[in-house]
C-alpha cells in the first residue's frame, strides 16, 4: 500500500503541495467535469436566444463562482470536522447512493 502524502505540515497550516500544482489540477478537473454538461447547453441556448452573449456569460460566471464558494467553504468546514478517511469514504457512499437512485429511475420500477 502506498504512503499516504500529508499536504499540511507539523510545524505549521501551510500546504506543502504548491499554489499553481492545485490550481491547474483543479482548473482542468472542473473544467473537464463541466464540457459538455448541462449547465453548458443551457447557457448556450441562453446565448443564442438571448443574443447577449457577455450578459449570459457574466450571470452564468457568477452561478459557478458561487456554487463553487458554496462548495470550497462546507469543504473546509467538514475538513476541520472529520478525518480524510471518513470523508472519503462518505464521499464515496454518497456516489454509489446517487449511482443506485439513477439506475432505479431509468430503469422504470
Amino acid at each position: 500500500m502506498p504512503a499516504q502524502v500529508d499536504l499540511v505540515t507539523s510545524e505549521s497550516s501551510e500546504p506543502t503541495v504548491g499554489f499553481w500544482r492545485v490550481f491547474f489540477s483543479t482548473f482542468v478537473t472542473i473544467f473537464l467535469a463541466e464540457l459538455g454538461d448541462k449547465t453548458q447547453v443551457t447557457t448556450l441556448l441562453m446565448s443564442a436566444e438571448s443574443h447577449a452573449p457577455w450578459i449570459v456569460f457574466l450571470g452564468a460566471s457568477s452561478a459557478l463562482i458561487a456554487t463553487s464558494l458554496i462548495g470550497v467553504l462546507l469543504g473546509q468546514w467538514l475538513a476541520n470536522r472529520l478525518s480524510p478517511r471518513t470523508l472519503d469514504k462518505a464521499a464515496g457512499c454518497l456516489l454509489l447512493a446517487i449511482t443506485g437512485w439513477l439506475l432505479w429511475d431509468i430503469s422504470g420500477f
